[in-house]
């Protein structure tokens, strides 16, 4: 996985000091003889190990590399009012997009109502009121951390000026560890200490020194201001980004959750216009006809005659069979028998198994991904499905070998049926059939009746080849 930009950074401020610190003791341990007295040195001695004892505390109190954000970021980096409209992360909380000021880089996880809306102070990735990433703890010692080493620098570079490639930190600390006040004042205290450096060492000795540390220093004080300045635009535009990407996020996340919630509404609607449409056909057909059954039952035991009870008789029973014929015409769309006792997997590996049985064909079944809940209406749609590319195989496709599976993909579930019979042109397919089947337009109508799609790829000798695709509706 490659290294980010920003874990290269917080990797620098973690281990970057003990380099510098090594380095430019190295240096002055090889000139200590040619700039410093002996006194100078013990002094020398002692403040290195005070730097290198703070520099072990720091470690210890600042976060580790990749935790996001600004180490011990300062007032205003990160910090912000807004209010937020997410989905929960599964720890109550809820990842939020901020309208509030934010001066610092990142976008925060904002505090709200358990079901995604709700308004609150939210910084980084940590959560917290102040800084990107910390409490306001750890943001104090951040300015305790950068106080001390700037005058340990400095005492280092009054000492030997080879310091100052330890006292160069404070130009990229200042931003992320002090508050916005207090960034051009640390700025300013690291030029001096590298102006002094460069100008022969701290106090100048001499006018040809002075006059060198006046040019040096306002070199370093106007070279720090300009870069401070870049880095802030930077930041500004980095905030900005995050709160564009986290206000996507989110919006696709409800988008997401909107999309399945009209998926529910659009099976509730058809569940109801398939209800209405059943009580029109029984009163209209099977009542009606149980009726007229009743009637001539009646008749028959009325009347005396054997023939008339006779021919009474045989128009109940022509009365019987129509009804019961209409009886299966209006119940065939109503959720299968099979999945009233079994999940959708078991009903399809029994319909499958029974279907071989009864055709002979070699053919196969298999489940890929994990498995869920499904919604009746999905579970209902595909094993229809399932049930009628068999069933065209059987009648059609005279296949020797075939092939189903069932695959749990993320937000959607997929059902593919093949065949090495004789294959087809499936822009030539009679959408149905005079069996009673509907054929293929019929399965694509059931796959769209629930936000999916069918598609079908054939060709006369090679085969053919159903896959429906339909959301992930779970059971509610």
């Amino acid at each position: 996985m490659p290294v980010t930009l920003e874990e290269r950074w917080a990797q620098f401020f973690r281990y970057g000091p003990y380099v510098l610190l090594g380095t430019a003791t190295l240096i002055a341990a090889a000139t200590a003889d040619l700039i410093m007295t002996r006194r100078e040195a013990y002094a020398t001695g002692a403040l290195l190990v005070a730097a290198l004892a703070l520099h072990v505390w720091w470690t210890r109190a600042s976060p580790p590399p990749g935790r996001g954000g600004r180490p011990g970021g300062g007032e205003g980096a990160g910090r912000g009012k807004g209010a937020g409209r997410g989905a929960q992360d599964g720890t109550g909380a809820d990842r939020g997009t901020g309208d509030g000021e934010k001066d610092g880089a990142g976008s925060g996880e904002e505090g709200g109502d358990e079901d995604g809306t709700g308004s609150g102070e939210g910084v980084g990735t940590g959560g917290g009121s102040e800084g990107v990433g910390h409490c306001a703890g750890a943001v104090v010692a951040g300015r305790v951390y950068y106080a001390l080493r700037t005058v340990l620098a400095a005492a280092l570079t009054w000492l030997n000026p080879f310091f100052a490639l330890y006292a160069c930190l404070g130009y990229f600390e200042a931003r992320r560890l002090l508050p916005p006040r207090a960034v051009r004042a640390g700025l300013l205290v690291t030029a001096v200490t590298m102006a002094g450096s460069q100008s022969g060492g701290l106090p100048p000795q001499s006018p040809m020194q002075w006059a060198a540390f006046g040019p040096l220093f306002l070199f370093n004080a106007a070279l720090a201001t300009v870069m401070d300045h870049l880095e802030g635009k930077q930041a500004e535009k980095a905030a900005e980004r995050a709160r564009t990407i986290a206000a996507l996020e989110a919006a696709l996340a409800e988008n997401a959750a909107l999309h399945a919630q009209l998926v529910v509404q659009a099976r509730e609607a058809g569940v109801a216009d398939e209800r209405r449409r059943l009580a029109a056909e029984i009163h209209d057909t099977i009542a009606q006809g149980l009726t007229g059954v009743i009637a001539q039952l009646q008749a028959a035991a009325a009347t005396g005659d054997p023939a008339a009870a006779r021919g009474h008789l045989d128009r109940a029973q022509a009365l019987a069979r129509r009804s019961l014929g209409e009886a299966r015409r209006s119940v065939r769309d109503l959720a299968p028998s099979a999945l009233e006792h079994d999940t959708l997997p078991a009903a399809l590996e029994k319909t499958v198994g029974e279907w071989a049985g009864r055709t002979g064909v070699d053919v196969r079944f298999a489940v890929t991904g994990a498995e869920e809940p499904l919604h009746d209406e999905v579970a209902a749609t595909l094993l229809r499905i399932a049930q009628e590319a068999l069933a065209n195989t059987a009648r059609h496709g005279h296949a020797r070998r075939a092939g189903v599976t069932l695959s749990y993909m993320d937000g959607e579930v997929a059902l593919d049926v093949r065949d090495d019979g004789r294959g087809f042109d499936p822009l030539a397919v009679v959408p149905r059939t005079g069996a009673g089947g509907f054929g293929l337009d019929g399965m694509r109508a059931r796959a769209e009746r629930v936000a999916g799609t069918l598609a079908v790829e054939s060709e006369p000798g090679h085969g053919t080849a159903v896959s429906a695709r339909v959301p992930l509706v779970r059971h509610g």
